[in-house]
């Protein structure tokens, strides 16, 4: 089946079985007769993921995206809103395998997977993506970095799936340990949900020999773009639609030029056509016969507030609502930084009241906003008021990646 008769299949099967779909056509003025090709798809209004949490609110718990029978849903994925994913085995094969085939993962590998498997989807998605190339898992998770090192060693862990910072966190609890570099048995790593600069691709090749790739990846999506070195920019799958537009407008942007990144998956349980991520970025190289771009530049940044942090989007309405309860705190500001290649939260907020023990009630507010983001927060500083500008942005990333 070509590409375009994919696209009318899954576009008509959206607009038959989820609600939402149908009416978000349906107030456009489009049919689905409409959409013959990628070409075709700016007719179709842009979703961002701040529209599917009100959907979600307004008809819980999917919103009304939900194309295939409930008793036929897997998994439910739970994003920091709460935004609700559900899953039903719709991942095909293709993109499970194809950037560890290229990485030479494989059978005979042992990979440490350190994303999370509760609530977020990353873990059990990856699990069973590198389970379709043949090699072992271990679901090590973050943290316990020392007991990390030591079954590493123990087991002859080969390969790695996670964050670059993770793994390199790892390779210096290896080297307090006393563990020499040319002693690292892995030697193929996959990193995804925080930059890869070539800084740190040449630590981990140069330094430990390893083969690495970077994937770009989203909750609801899977993996968009991989790259595995060599050539310039991304590699974008083959099993969903990517268009790079204006953000306020949703129509295409010239090659080349930043714009938003917009997908259209093949995924009959829940089908997202034309979802906004929020993330920039820009078309690289030339189109094929079709007019089709198969190379993006990679990750330039969000169009909206909302930041990465350790893997986990930080959104501004989680810092709200965690200090919603704490009448004696007014205005906030996180500020994200990244010490020693590791992403350090710091939490300004304005005091607008008394209180008796200001330590105390900085821990609790940190305390809150850790539970509400899913992200350990680092430091909450207690401001006098007017200390934060009324423009400024909520969450203000300073991170540099070289």
């Amino acid at each position: 089946m070509s590409f375009d008769e994919r696209l009318q299949t899954i576009i008509a099967h959206a607009y038959n079985h989820a609600p939402a779909f149908r009416r978000l056509m349906d107030t456009a003025g489009v049919a689905p007769a409409d959409i013959q090709s990628f070409k075709d798809l700016p007719k179709i209004p842009v979703t961002t993921k701040e529209q599917l949490l009100e959907m979600q609110r307004e008809s819980p718990p999917f919103g009304g995206w939900l194309a295939l029978p409930p008793e036929t849903v897997e998994h439910i994925f739970v994003s920091p809103g709460p935004l609700f994913e559900p899953e039903g085995g719709a991942f095909p094969e293709e993109w499970r395998s194809t950037v560890f085939t290229e990485l030479g993962m494989g059978r005979g590998d042992i990979v440490f997977n350190t994303f999370m498997y509760h609530l977020t989807p990353a873990g059990l998605r990856l699990d069973a993506a590198i389970r379709a190339t043949g090699a072992t898992v271990v679901p090590s998770g973050p943290g316990n970095t020392e007991y990390q090192v030591e079954i590493m060693m123990k087991l002859g862990v080969t390969g790695y799936v996670g964050t670059p910072s993770f793994l390199k966190i790892l390779f210096e609890k290896a080297a307090d340990m006393g563990f020499a570099a040319d002693a690292i048995p892995i030697k193929k790593a996959l990193f995804t949900a925080e930059p890869y600069p070539p800084s740190l691709r040449k630590y981990f090749e140069e330094g430990f020999g390893m083969r690495t790739a970077q994937t770009y990846a989203t909750a609801e999506l899977g993996i968009i773009a991989y790259d595995t070195g060599g050539e310039p920019g991304m590699k974008l799958s083959r099993t969903m639609i990517v268009e790079i537009v204006d953000p306020a407008t949703g129509q295409p942007v010239p090659p080349g030029e930043p714009g938003q990144v917009v997908v259209t998956n093949f995924n009959k349980t829940y089908p997202m056509i034309r979802l906004g991520t929020g993330d920039l970025s820009a078309y690289l190289g030339e189109p094929d016969d079709d007019g089709y771009f198969w190379r993006i530049k990679g990750w330039m940044g969000r169009v909206g507030d909302a930041v990465k942090v350790r893997g986990m989007f930080f959104h501004p309405v989680q810092l709200k609502s965690a200090l919603a309860k704490f009448p004696q705190l007014g205005a906030a500001q996180a500020v994200i930084t990244r010490p020693d290649t590791r992403d350090h939260i710091h939490i300004r907020v304005e005091l607008t009241g008394d209180v008796a023990d200001r330590d105390a009630l900085a821990e609790e507010a940190r305390s809150a906003i850790s539970q509400a983001c899913r992200l350990r927060v680092d430091v909450v500083e207690l401001v006098a008021p007017g200390s934060i500008d009324a423009a400024a942005r909520p969450v203000l990333d300073e991170r540099t990646w070289e």
